[in-house]
């Protein structure tokens, strides 16, 4: 009787890579649990279940997250207007720490030392992860087999998977897989298009509530091209990649929030929210979601946004969003104030004295440095 190393929480997945792992665990000797988060991705859910039973799996969670990912995760990024590298809606960055929290509640549960998960070793998912993993259980061990020797030099590509699994029992595709990796939630898509293009223009009105955001963010899924990005991107590794990413209803979040933020919220707190959303953009990219830090700036966040509520109309048509209008019981926008048929509460004539003062600093730069400048 060879004696169990101890029990592992295994994020699965039901494809050929985490299927290998949870075989190859129970090879080295570990009871395996498998979890499978459901995010909102489309997945034969019953028999993902079913093929990690058959592969040995000592007990199969699968759990529903999609409302806790909405509210928690997905509900604060675009409070935030969550953006990396300007043009990232971060779909998968921010699931990660949505999936790894609830492994970890399952490790502790189970009674279980160690985790484990089939991110490679090069890529920013091992981190988001992990990192997660031992913010919320400080003394778990952590199995990644894409970073162990034994592990990745006897598995060098699918081939070697492929006949693993030939050999092990293991079902297999029955169509070679595509060279990309592939990634699905509620918010996003990454790999792959799967939008057309389209010959009519949809009018929207979104009401901005957490309640709204799950029924639209894939509600558009391949209508209209919108939230389409082919970019280059820098990993937190130290390396650049390329990303192939859609997210749809993500991206009219993102425009329709924009607008109503701009509509309701003071300039100055306006501009330093914005210095915070990306950092937070950047932490939560590292995959530091549960960091002091990033605690401390989804507080700030989320107190700018008291006063940020309303609707807005807008139109989708070939891959752009376009805003057609917008209304707020908080809005700070005062049409007779800015008119300039009507002077209201306003004296033209204090603007002279604005101006002066603004001009102070400048008129000093040129008289003491601007000739020195001039001559360089």
């Amino acid at each position: 009787l060879v004696m169990s190393k101890g029990t592992v929480v295994l994020a699965y997945s039901g494809g050929l890579d985490t299927s290998c792992i949870l075989v190859w665990l129970k090879e080295e000797g570990y009871d395996v649990i498998t979890y499978l988060a459901n995010i909102g991705q489309e997945e034969d859910f019953d028999a993902a279940k079913k093929k990690a039973e058959s592969l040995g799996a000592k007990k199969v969670f699968i759990e529903d997250l999609r409302a806790e990912f909405v509210e928690e995760f997905i509900w604060p990024s675009v409070q935030a207007n969550a953006i990396y590298e300007d043009r990232y809606l971060l779909g998968t960055s921010v699931a990660r720490p949505c999936i790894a929290r609830r492994q970890v509640q399952i490790a502790r549960q189970q009674g279980a030392q160690f985790v484990s998960h089939g991110a490679t070793g090069k890529g920013n998912d091992q981190v988001r992860f992990e990192l997660t993993c031992y913010a919320m259980y400080p003394e778990v061990k952590i199995i990644a087999p894409w970073r162990i020797p034994e592990f990745y030099n006897r598995f060098r590509g699918r081939k070697d998977l492929m006949e693993y699994a030939e050999k092990h029992g293991i079902p297999v595709p029955v169509t070679p897989k595509a060279p990309w990796s592939m990634d699905a939630n509620l918010m996003h898509i990454s790999g792959f298009w799967v939008c057309i293009w389209p010959r009519n223009t949809d009018l929207l009105a979104i009401v901005l509530s957490e309640k709204a955001l799950s029924n639209l963010l894939w509600s558009l899924r391949g209508r209209h091209g919108v939230g389409r990005i082919d970019i280059v991107e820098n990993r937190f590794i130290g390396m650049k990649s390329r990303g192939i990413y859609e997210t749809p209803g993500g991206t009219i979040l993102y425009h329709a929030h924009l607008d109503i933020e701009t509509f309701t919220m003071d300039r100055e707190v306006r501009r330093i929210k914005q210095g915070l959303g990306i950092k937070f953009s950047e932490m939560v990219y590292n995959g530091f979601w549960y960091s002091p830090e990033c605690d401390f700036v989804r507080h700030c966040i989320d107190k700018s946004q008291e006063n940020v509520e309303g609707k807005v109309q807008l139109s989708v048509f070939k891959g752009q969003v376009y805003i057609l209008g917008r209304e707020s019981p908080r809005s700070l926008y005062n049409e007779e104030l800015v008119s300039m048929d009507v002077q209201g509460d306003y004296d033209p004539c204090d603007a002279s004295g604005f101006i002066k003062i603004n001009a102070v600093r400048l008129r000093e730069h040129h008289r003491l440095q601007g000739e020195a400048s001039s001559n360089r």
